[in-house]
C-alpha cells in the first residue's frame, strides 16, 4: 500500500497587481523572482524552484464582495520560534508593513498580514515547539471552546519579549487576554 503524503510546494496567486505583488511578497517572505514575464511571476524563499507564483492575465479585477465568496483565507508561514516571529514582526512594522490581526490560536502564535490584493498571510511559530504536543493541544476541550484563538495586540506582546519577558510567560497572558487589542478586528469573514 503506498503512503499518500505529498508536501505543499507552492501557491499561486491571481492578480491584477502584478509588481505590488512580487514586491510585498519580497518583502514579508524574503522571496526573490525566479522567473518575470508581463503576464507571471514565479518566485522562492528558499531552495525550491518557486513557492508563490502570479498570473496577472488580461481582463482579471478585484471582487468587491470578496469577503463573502468561498475561496482561500489564507496561506501560513512558520518561523522556528517565537523570537523569530517577533524579530520579523519588528522588521515588517519598522518597514510599513502592519498586522491585519494577531492570534493565539493556543497551539500557535499568528500574526496574519494583508497583501496588496486583499489575500491574508499568517506568519507563525509554533507555542509548544513540539508538533506532537501542539497536535495533542488541538484534541484537547480547552481549543475545542474556542478554535479560532484569543487576540491579541503585537506592538504590547513584541514590547513585553523585548523587555524579557519568557515566551511561556506571554503564551499564558495572550490565553488569559491580557494583551487584547483596543478593537478587535474583523478577519476576513462576514459578520
Amino acid at each position: 500500500m503506498s503512503t499518500i503524503s505529498p508536501k505543499l510546494h507552492h501557491v499561486t496567486f491571481k492578480t491584477a497587481r502584478l509588481d505590488e505583488m512580487v514586491d510585498w511578497y519580497g518583502t514579508v517572505l524574503g522571496s526573490r523572482v525566479m522567473f518575470r514575464n508581463e503576464v507571471a511571476a514565479w518566485t522562492s524563499n528558499d531552495e525550491a524552484n518557486h513557492r508563490i507564483a502570479f498570473l496577472a492575465v488580461p481582463g482579471l479585477h478585484d471582487d468587491p464582495e470578496k469577503i463573502r465568496r468561498t475561496g482561500m483565507h489564507h496561506c501560513a508561514f512558520e518561523y522556528k520560534d517565537f523570537a523569530d516571529l517577533m524579530s520579523s514582526f519588528e522588521r515588517l512594522r519598522d518597514g510599513g508593513v502592519t498586522p491585519a490581526f494577531c492570534l493565539n490560536h493556543g497551539m500557535t502564535i499568528s500574526i496574519y498580514y494583508r497583501d496588496p490584493d486583499g489575500n491574508f498571510v499568517e506568519l507563525q511559530c509554533d507555542a509548544f515547539g513540539d508538533w506532537s504536543a501542539s497536535g495533542e493541544f488541538m484534541r484537547q476541550p480547552e481549543f475545542a471552546a474556542n478554535p479560532i484563538g484569543v487576540f491579541f495586540d503585537a506592538e504590547k506582546v513584541h514590547a513585553a519579549h523585548l523587555a524579557g519577558d519568557r515566551f511561556a510567560a506571554l503564551h499564558q497572558k495572550m490565553r488569559a487576554e491580557q494583551f487584547l487589542p483596543a478593537v478587535i478586528p474583523n478577519i476576513g469573514l462576514p459578520d
